[in-house]
């Protein structure tokens, strides 16, 4: 059984790519927070820097990406919220179970995001406009929920095929 293990473990720096990728974007949108909240705050008390009537919405919008995109990171690192106390007074193995359950419901919960957030975007996010740009479809405000769905699918079948390949590969110390 381990062989399968050795042919699956080759995907894993496509994983690794994904996750740099994801994590560059993040990187990308807090830099630019940070560059149009300066601007805006700046503009308000500066006369000849302009405050244009755009930046609110578009730092709000890019704080939504980072927001569902860092969750997805979260769930690749191991690192989000999860319920821990009785860990060390349960056997291995119904630890192990357990984990397995929670990834298939926060796999099933991106499911969700997915479908539900892209059927957002689509019909009423294609319908509506920003206030301060009404050139710009608010799609691109729904679109950070399937996209965050999408990641943390990929991550949760990654975190699923370790927990799975944990019960027949024995770690090395």
């Amino acid at each position: 059984m381990p062989k399968i293990f050795t042919t699956l473990d080759k995907i894993k720096p496509a994983y690794d790519v994904t996750y740099k990728v994801v994590l560059f974007i993040c990187k990308l949108l807090l830099i630019a927070d940070i560059l149009i909240t300066t601007m805006s705050v700046i503009g308000r008390y500066v006369p000849f820097i302009p405050d244009p009537a755009w930046t609110e919405e578009v730092v709000l919008t890019c704080m939504s990406y980072m927001a569902v995109l860092s969750a997805a990171l979260a769930i690749r690192r191991g690192a989000h919220i999860r319920m821990t106390a009785f860990d060390v007074y349960l056997p291995k193995i119904a630890v192990k179970v357990l984990d397995i359950l929670a990834d298939l419901a926060v796999c099933i919960l991106g499911v969700i995001m997915m479908v539900v957030g892209w059927n957002y975007a689509t019909t009423l996010g294609g319908r509506g406009f920003y206030v301060s740009m009404p050139w710009l479809s608010r799609f691109w405000m729904y679109f950070p929920v399937p996209l965050a769905g999408i990641a943390m699918i990929i991550f949760e079948i990654e975190a699923l095929y370790n927990h799975i390949k944990s019960f027949f590969v024995k770690e090395e110390n």
